[in-house]
């Protein structure tokens, strides 16, 4: 079978390549995702891999000398790859190569081999179909393991033994979940039996590389289908246990809680389908982390999770340190959200006071609309009319909200006295003084005591340092 390449946007460099190879002797074809990517007639990738039967090295630099004498070209022996970025594309040539394991290590044994051998070691079938670049057979596929069968029956199946595919590189197994959550494919049987056989292997894996797919299958349409397939092979409890620890529902005295677990997945689904922020998406998966830690039966009242939100916020640290993602603002935002994911609940009622709606907008910020975005996802119910309800009185708090905020402006709340101004008004230097000054300035405008203005602060701090002992100058 030959793929038209004619109308490829890439035509000029594919052509290129071929005559860089043929005046050296070489073999080359396009191997991997972005022929997957061409077949299915999905948005082509910047990233294009070449394999060629002799020096990937090589070729690369022949190549980069026939576009543009001084282009660079980087090179990592150890690996024997090389790599151009040409316009908008990264293009990464390798010499074909075999691979053998040893029980311990993901770092093969590596030797110079052919085609065939390099479409035996890749991952998945659909991503060992390779095109031909060669001057007699131009745009051939060749598809030694029926990748372009699988693609259209939406099958991921190993070129190999799965059994063996995993073992060898366990990232695959992630990868294989990540393919099935993203393309929407099913995982074969047999492979699917293997990745729960092998789950273990994946902690020789570092955290990092795990991150990179997990987080893809975090951004994917319906991240539920990576995520349930973590938990069905036994990778979600080795990676994230926090997760599974929500599962199962008890019974006592006839009352029952849901399964946090799968409510979890339910609201990451629907979060995912109003966001692409991905740490907004991590929110959700975390923001009932701290149930299973707190769930108590209480008589007369059922099972209660007081205080869970607090106690979530303070696992995500040690999450994302153990999962190596990142700890600065991120971290952070992820804390606020999971924090502040029930705090909106509260406020649904005609009685909930400007105070409150203030002290909401002065702990959400910016991230106001973030929050009410994450507490409409977590409506799982399967009751349209009580849906419906709850949307509405979600609403209705964000009616009040934002005629709070014309009144008040506490978002993103700037003390409207500086610690500079207050040290001129009793002659004092930086101590401890400004800093409750300001504390209390702050409380008295959230609880409605004084409006949010300066010369009514300063009237406020004047008689509270009176209180405290200090003499206006």
């Amino acid at each position: 079978m030959f793929i038209n390449l004619n109308q490829n946007k890439n035509l000029k460099l594919f052509k290129i390549i071929s005559e860089v190879a043929e005046k050296n002797g070489q073999s080359v074809y396009i191997v991997g995702g972005y022929v997957r990517d061409l077949l299915m007639k999905r948005k082509a990738s910047t990233d294009i891999d070449f394999v060629t039967e002799q020096s990937g090295i090589e070729l690369a630099q022949n190549v980069g000398k026939e576009i543009d004498p001084k282009m660079k070209v980087s090179v990592f022996k150890t690996y024997g790859t090389a790599m151009i970025r040409y316009k908008d594309l990264e293009l990464e040539f390798v010499g074909a190569r075999k691979e053998s394991y040893t029980e311990d290590s993901r770092k093969p044994e590596v030797e110079g081999g052919t085609l065939e051998d390099d479409q035996k070691r890749r991952d998945f079938t659909i991503n060992a179909m390779a095109i031909s670049l060669n001057k007699d057979n131009f745009g051939e596929l060749i598809d030694p393991f029926n990748g372009m069968e699988d693609l259209g029956r939406g099958i991921l199946r190993t070129p190999l033994e799965p059994a063996q595919t995993y073992s060898d590189d366990p990232l695959r197994m992630m990868r294989a979940i990540r393919f099935a959550s993203t393309l929407q494919f099913q995982i074969e049987e047999k492979s699917l039996e293997a990745i729960k056989q092998e789950a273990e292997r994946i902690k020789i894996v570092s955290m990092e590389r795990i991150m990179v797919e997990f987080n893809k299958i975090m951004l994917s349409q319906k991240p539920s289908v990576g995520l349930r397939l973590m938990e069905e092979t036994g990778l979600m409890k080795l990676i994230i246990p926090e997760l599974i620890d929500l599962k199962g529902i008890e019974e006592v005295e006839g009352q029952t809680h849901k399964d946090n677990f799968y409510h979890t997945l339910e609201v990451v689904d629907n979060i995912s389908q109003n966001t692409d922020n991905l740490w907004l998406r991590w929110a959700a998966l975390l923001h009932d982390i701290g149930k299973a830690p707190t769930k108590k039966f209480v008589e007369g009242t059922g099972w209660t999770f007081h205080g869970h939100e607090f106690l979530g916020s303070k696992m995500v640290k040690t999450l994302f340190q153990r999962l190596k993602l990142p700890l600065g603002p991120d971290m952070k935002y992820v804390q606020k959200m999971v924090k502040l994911s029930s705090r909106p609940i509260a406020l649904i009622t005609d009685d909930a006071s400007d105070s409150a709606l203030r002290r909401l907008l002065f702990d959400s910020g910016e991230d106001l609309e973030d929050l009410f975005t994450l507490c409409k996802a977590d409506i799982t119910t399967k009751n349209s009319k009580k849906q419906e309800k709850f949307k509405k009185n979600f609403e209705y708090v964000a009616v009040k909200i934002k005629e709070v905020e014309e009144k008040d402006q506490v978002r993103n709340f700037q003390p409207p006295i500086s610690g500079e101004e207050i040290m001129a008004l009793f002659n004092l230097k930086p101590g401890r003084e400004i800093g409750i000054l300001k504390e209390k300035v702050k409380e008295a405008i959230l609880e409605g005591e004084i409006e949010n203005d300066s010369e009514k602060a300063k009237q406020f701090v004047i008689a509270e340092g009176e209180k405290l002992g200090l003499t206006l100058v």
